[in-house]
């Protein structure tokens, strides 16, 4: 008889092909973990929850979604000057020392990165806009540990810029049939850009939007200043720019804090064309301040009104802001309210402007009523119609509220310069309403259009 038709044999046998059976799964299960793993470097696990997928496989070109995000821009400072005095070798070693200090600092607040392009960083923080601050700020804190590091290697320290702004974008596959990427869409995304590249204008390591500014919890936990109105490619209104200084050196940050409100100040009066004004203040934040970029840059400003008589970088002088259908958001229930509020805010900041405190009286509680009933009537639209941005928009109306109030405070305190406190019913109310009516509510009209079907 042949041994291996014998019972005890043939088990044994069966065992050992189980076993290797076994093995070969196990291997192979190991390999789809790492080529997961390796694709996870490619295409963030995040990006594929956002699309409601559990694995790179099951992509598709063509899936997309919509998600209110912050997404930040980090570029380094002068980076063509430095990549010349290097080798292929030592530039490819320089980006990954440098990419792999970086991304630490952005994984723990909840963000992930999107795209190298070069020396640049593209990050987005799809839970919250504290989360991108906090990152950005994380990573300055660490840039400073990184260029010691490389002081002590006898190189020089590198600096970056850091713009952030907040909006609803949209995420998806695109390509063609050899190739396809996820990627996000959105004018948002410009703008942050921008503001990075701005960064490098005032000197200054990180600059947020308005959009970004009001979409905060609380900023009054960061050290945050005004620091420019720019028009930029795109926009048809001026976007208001903030300087976010919690990671300037101690005696700098301590600094920019005194003297905020008279730079603010110097600003207003730039920004409605009164030169003198504005430079006696900037004169004297520098006193306090020598190295404050800014106030530098705005100096320097003056000095050419005053030589040339011709102003940079001013894209308007008025307090007051005239309604525009440009501004509509496409649902006339709506529109018809901003309106209303809109020469509200007129009425009050010219009332402001010419110190007719007693006139402001009425007109803050005609704005807070008509605010309020507007906002109940668009909360009341999103809850209808399951409007999947509802917190976020409601948040939206709570900033404003809350800028009323402080607004209200001050022109009651009777203790702020009326440019400067007229000045900031425009940042702070005409400008959150314009940009609430083109962006926020102008999505919510589109929603309501494609609800009604329209």
């Amino acid at each position: 008889m042949d041994k291996d038709s014998l019972p005890g044999t043939r088990q044994l046998s069966l065992e050992a092909e189980l076993a290797q059976l076994r093995a070969e799964l196990a291997h192979v299960r190991e390999q789809l973990v790492d080529t997961e793993k390796a694709f996870g470097r490619f295409v963030p696990r995040e990006f594929l929850h956002f699309l409601s997928i559990d694995n790179v496989r099951a992509v598709r070109l063509g899936m997309q979604t919509e998600r209110k995000m912050t997404i930040l821009f980090a570029d380094i400072r002068n980076f063509t000057g430095l990549s010349e005095t290097m080798t292929p070798q030592e530039n490819f070693d320089f980006m990954n020392s440098y990419l792999s200090q970086m991304e630490p600092m952005i994984v723990p607040f909840r963000g992930l990165i999107d795209k190298y392009i070069g020396d640049a960083i593209m990050a987005l923080f799809p839970e919250s806009t504290d989360d991108a601050v906090q990152g950005a700020l994380a990573m300055l804190g660490r840039l400073e540990i990184y260029n010691k590091g490389r002081a002590r290697a006898g190189y020089r320290p590198i600096q970056i810029g850091i713009g952030v702004n907040t909006g609803i974008v949209m995420l998806g596959t695109v390509g063609g049939i050899g190739r396809m990427e996820g990627t996000v869409i959105s004018d948002a995304v410009n703008l942050a850009s921008r503001l990075e590249q701005m960064s490098k204008t005032y000197g200054v390591p990180f600059l947020i939007s308005e959009h970004t500014l009001h979409s905060l919890e609380d900023p009054s936990r960061y050290k945050i200043r005004f620091l420019a109105r720019r028009r930029v490619k795109g926009k048809q209104e001026a976007q208001s720019v903030y300087e976010v200084f919690d990671a300037d050196p101690p005696s700098m940050r301590a600094a920019k804090q005194r003297t905020r409100k008279r730079f603010e100040e110097a600003l207003a009066f730039y920004f409605v064309g009164d030169i003198f004004r504005a430079r006696t203040r900037l004169v004297r934040c520098l006193e306090e301040a020598p190295d404050d970029a800014p106030a530098r840059f705005y100096l320097t400003r003056c000095d050419e009104f005053l030589r040339s008589g011709r102003t940079e970088g001013i894209e308007e002088n008025e307090l007051t802001q005239t309604w525009s259908e440009e501004y509509s958001c496409g649902v006339a229930e709506i529109d018809s309210q901003h309106r209303i509020l809109l020469s509200q805010m007129n009425a009050l900041a010219t009332a402001v402007r010419e110190g007719r405190l007693a006139d402001t009286v009425p007109i803050l509680a005609r704005i807070e009523r008509d605010a309020r009933l507007q906002f109940d009537t668009e909360q009341a639209l999103m809850q209808e119609t399951r409007y999947m941005f509802l917190q976020e928009h409601t948040h939206q109306h709570r900033r404003f509220l809350d800028n009323l109030q402080q607004l209200s405070a001050e022109i009651r305190a009777e203790s702020e310069n009326p440019v400067y406190l007229a000045f900031r019913i425009k940042l702070l109310l005409m400008d959150w309403t314009i940009n609430h009516s083109v962006k926020t509510d102008r999505h919510l009209g589109q929603h309501l259009k494609s609800r009604s079907g329209g």
